[in-house]
């Protein structure tokens, strides 16, 4: 699966009702994660025993796991409660007829990749140990180019600030646009172009 080399290849269902009675979730949580979520199992295993890298000092192992999905889309809150449940490195493998989307839990943020036919991903393992391979493979979940040296934590962290001022910026220009009074615009204005210079970016407006 994925490109991994077939040494990784496990087959270990998790099931949902075990997953529950040990961890505990709230009945909303409960909920969402049933209605949202058929089937889980770890599909494969990237440690020192399945390919030729060493473990780091952080990180011993990332295991694959498959999300069989009832639905579409699949709630991030799912994937942080999974995050949560297994204290390890995890793709997800967000699985609904024959697409996937690949999820991985960093920096307190959940990353998702886009559709694609299951057969057409490709991770690729590259770094001298298991630390460097996991930050590679979140960056390709999450299209962040590496080659910059810069922290891949730090990277998520701008790209999250970014995507966050951005929201905000849209949603107070559609307020704007609907405003009638002509102070309550101005003040809009004001607020937007504030935040476009904290995005970084410049206005003549």
């Amino acid at each position: 699966m994925l490109g991994l080399p077939s040494t990784t290849e496990i087959n270990k269902p998790l099931a949902k009702k075990a997953l529950f009675e040990k961890f505990k979730p709230t009945a909303a949580d409960r909920k969402r994660f049933d209605e949202q979520i058929g089937r889980l199992a770890i599909v494969a295993e990237i440690s020192p025993h399945t390919v030729n890298l060493a473990a780091s000092e952080e990180v011993s192992a990332v295991y694959v796991i498959t999300v069989t999905l009832k639905t579409p889309d699949c709630d991030k809150k799912n994937m942080v409660l999974l995050a949560q449940f297994i204290d390890q490195r995890m793709v997800f493998v967000l699985q609904y007829g024959d697409h996937a989307r690949l999820a991985a839990y960093r920096a307190a943020k959940v990353l998702v990749s886009e559709d694609k036919p299951i057969d057409a991903w490709q991770l690729k393992l590259i770094g001298l140990d298991l630390g460097s391979a996991w930050d590679h493979i979140v960056a390709q979940i999450a299209h962040i180019n590496l080659a910059s040296g810069q922290d891949l934590d730090a990277i998520i962290a701008e790209n999250d600030r970014h995507e966050k001022l951005s929201n905000q910026i849209a949603a107070l220009e559609r307020k704007a646009r609907a405003e009638k009074q002509s102070r309550r615009k101005w003040d809009y204005a004001e607020e937007i172009k504030r935040l476009k210079r904290e995005l970084g970016g410049h206005t003549n407006e």
